[in-house]
């Protein structure tokens, strides 16, 4: 029988571009290594900062992980992957991207070492969850236990955060203002204890110096008055909260008037005054002097309010109101007609203030205030935009110790006697899953390496001198990185909450436990445009 040549099958559309087996592999931890390398000078006290401009123009300047990530628009898949790590670590913590995304990066490294000696990929991944159960376990046994009252440590703890960071100049002064704001806010309910971070307000103004930033007893709107001929300052505020506009409504449908005579159209405008005019004489009734609206105020309502010395501003986001509710104690009303004196709150002053040549609304002197506002300031917009983020990233750390109630050393010192406990339990299994153990304990050296590096200090020597530490029992040995010796970081006050360690070997373990695992990456055809860099094309199948 004559024998033909077959024809090629194809089963993926013209232009879809194939990955398989090793290849798949290598292009996807390069990926991740890649993303991690970007971050990892930014990392510890003296971590350097980066330029991010965008396709405007605008300007990022930051060490902050997850700003850096997110701001890079980065495409390719497996690195994408790697980014969702500093998202997850920022929405469960707020701090310690980096640290997550340096260490996924590590773990990708040591595994790739792995796969070269002919370890299969599944073998790797139990190893590292197997490391990073024990992990979980070791830092449970190794944190120290730290409560609300414990300021000093909390102080302690907020530092550590903003350290290398662009509010470093003024940390002393900020992480009093910051244990101050989250006491302030936490509510204890059938003694159990709940901090929500969005009552803290962070309200920025270019000015001044970082170390002019205020803590205020109550709410500052981004809002002036409506009318001139309201008064500036009010004392023993009575504030009415509304989600209702103070102005006529237009009708739901399309609606036509028709007016045949002069008098007609002078009645129907007499009507809306009249309309206007009751709405304010229920304000007034209820008793306020102050007035928040989250929608609209018609003009003449505002001639009407200022004419009864009542201060009134419009169009508050709703968050705002939200928070004005929590530090005055009063309700938010969607129906003016149930407004009365019950529902009212209470601020000590609210006044316009000129901050800036910018007017805003201070309402302070809240009694048993559940909402704060930091007044964040700086000398120029980039200043403020970053100190801002060091001050986020240390009411994250502060709230999460006093959620979980445990912090450990920081300088490195938590992840080297993480290290040493996971080689003491990698001696106690067979198997390859042994190698995978090590290697997830080498990985997390990568830490205090990474700071000794950045210091410009040399890693192995401060490495070799860690280690010998622990051995010693000393399981808060750090690195110091401005003398470069090894101290004790706890008693030097650097100290990390343990709930950053936690999630970031959580997240950064099971991402790269998934990338490990694919081996075949099919990119659909280019209708959407370039696929990223490092996948051959493949787009059929013999």
């Amino acid at each position: 029988m004559a024998t033909q040549n077959q024809q090629p099958i194809y089963i993926l559309s013209e232009g879809s571009k194939r990955t398989v087996g090793k290849d798949a592999q290598r292009n996807n931890i390069l990926a991740a290594k890649l993303v991690a390398e970007t971050v990892r000078t930014t990392l510890g006290p003296k971590g350097m900062d980066k330029m991010l401009v965008d396709s405007l123009g605008d300007i990022t300047v930051t060490n902050d992980g997850v700003t850096i990530l997110q701001e890079m628009q980065i495409e390719h898949p497996a690195a994408k992957m790697v980014v969702e790590v500093a998202k997850t670590q920022e929405n469960e913590v707020g701090d310690g991207t980096t640290t997550a995304v340096v260490l996924a990066g590590e773990l990708l490294k040591n595994a790739e070492q792995l796969l070269d000696k002919e370890i299969h990929p599944t073998v790797i991944t139990r190893g590292y969850r197997q490391a990073a159960e024990k992990s979980q376990e070791i830092l449970k046994k190794i944190g120290e236990k730290i409560s609300i009252k414990d300021t000093q440590t909390l102080k302690d703890i907020a530092m550590t955060a903003m350290t290398g960071k662009g509010a470093e100049v003024a940390k002393e002064k900020l992480a009093d203002l910051i244990v101050i704001a989250v006491k302030q806010v936490m509510d204890l309910e059938n003694n159990e204890m709940s901090i929500d971070m969005d009552n803290i307000k962070l309200e920025k103004k270019v000015g001044a110096g970082i170390e002019d930033t205020e803590l205020v007893q109550g709410i500052i709107l981004d809002k002036e008055k409506v009318h001139p001929g309201m008064p500036r300052v009010i004392h023993d505020a009575k504030i009415a909260l509304l989600d209702v506009a103070l102005e006529i409504k237009d009708t739901e449908t399309d609606a036509k008037i028709q007016i045949t005579a002069p008098e007609q159209m002078q009645a129907f405008l007499n009507m809306e005054e009249k309309m206007l005019k009751d709405m304010v004489d229920k304000v007034v009734k209820s008793g306020a002097n102050v007035v928040f609206c989250q929608k609209g105020i018609d003009d003449l309502a505002q001639h009407y309010l200022a004419k009864q010395n009542i201060y009134a501003a419009r169009r508050i986001k709703k968050s705002d109101l939200e928070k004005l509710s929590r530090a005055a104690g009063a309700q938010v009303i969607s129906n003016l007609a149930d407004l009365n004196q019950k529902d009212l709150g209470f601020a000590g002053l609210v006044e316009e203030r000129k901050v800036n040549d910018e007017e805003l609304t201070y309402v302070t002197g809240c009694k048993k205030a559940k909402a704060v506002t930091l007044l964040i300031r700086g000398g120029t917009e980039h200043v403020v935009d970053e100190v801002e983020r060091a001050i986020k990233d240390a009411i994250g750390d502060v709230i999460a110790t006093v959620k979980v109630g445990f912090a450990v050393g920081g300088a490195g010192a938590a992840e080297v006697e993480v290290a040493q406990g996971l080689r003491k339990f990698a001696n106690t299994l067979s198997g390859r899953e042994q190698l995978a153990v090590f290697a997830f304990a080498d990985a997390l050296e990568v830490i205090p390496i990474t700071l000794a590096e950045n210091a410009g200090l040399d890693p192995i020597d401060m490495l070799t001198e860690l280690k010998a530490a622990h051995e010693k029992g000393q399981k808060w040995a750090g690195l110091d990185v401005f003398s470069g010796k090894v101290m004790d970081a706890w008693k030097r006050g650097i100290i990390e909450p343990l709930k950053i360690k936690t999630q970031a070997i959580k997240s950064a373990s099971e991402v790269a436990e998934l990338i490990l695992r694919i081996d075949d990456v099919l990119a659909a055809g280019s209708r959407s445009g370039p696929m990223p860099q490092g996948m051959p094309d493949m787009h059929g199948m013999e």
